[in-house]
């Protein structure tokens, strides 16, 4: 009479089976946001002068200097209201007062709405909209030379 057995065949088997135990007893934890060590509420507690330090070199050089008048309006009407805003400053950089607003950048030729999230923090508006179309090439010849409008079929 042959044994029967109740238990994994195999060390492998054995190691897949813990695997899946430990996996359902574990529960996924959302990942918190961190920027530089600081979670968001504590970016937004922060002072700018404070959060300007935490900053990349470029970033941190330009709002060393302050706001322009056209960045301190766009930052004014984005306080004001909470609505999509429309803006051409693509060289704003994303503080996180902006985190979970929809902005409408334009790109020369069109507004985009952006969404802003935590991950953007740092980076300028401008990153997020593309000004140039990607290029996509038709079939040879077409709009170009003479001789090159007789391609071989092979």
């Amino acid at each position: 009479m042959a044994k029967s057995r109740k238990g994994p065949t195999s060390a492998k088997a054995a190691r897949r089976k813990a695997r899946k135990l430990a996996g359902v007893a574990e529960v996924r934890r959302k990942k918190v946001f961190m920027y530089r060590g600081y979670t968001l509420e504590e970016l937004k507690e922060m002072p700018i002068e404070e959060f300007v330090g935490l900053l990349p070199a470029r970033r941190r050089r330009s709002l060393e200097r302050g706001f322009t008048t056209e960045q301190e309006s766009f930052l004014r009407h984005l306080r004001k209201t909470d609505d999509v805003v429309r803006t051409h400053r693509r060289e704003m950089v994303i503080i996180p007062e902006m985190v979970g607003r929809t902005i409408a950048i334009h790109n020369g030729q069109e507004f985009h709405r952006i969404t802003i999230i935590p991950e953007m923090i740092g980076h300028c508006l401008g990153e997020f909209t593309l000004t140039r179309k990607p290029v996509s090439h038709t079939g040879p010849g077409v709009g170009a030379t003479k001789s090159s409008k007789f391609m071989p079929l092979k």
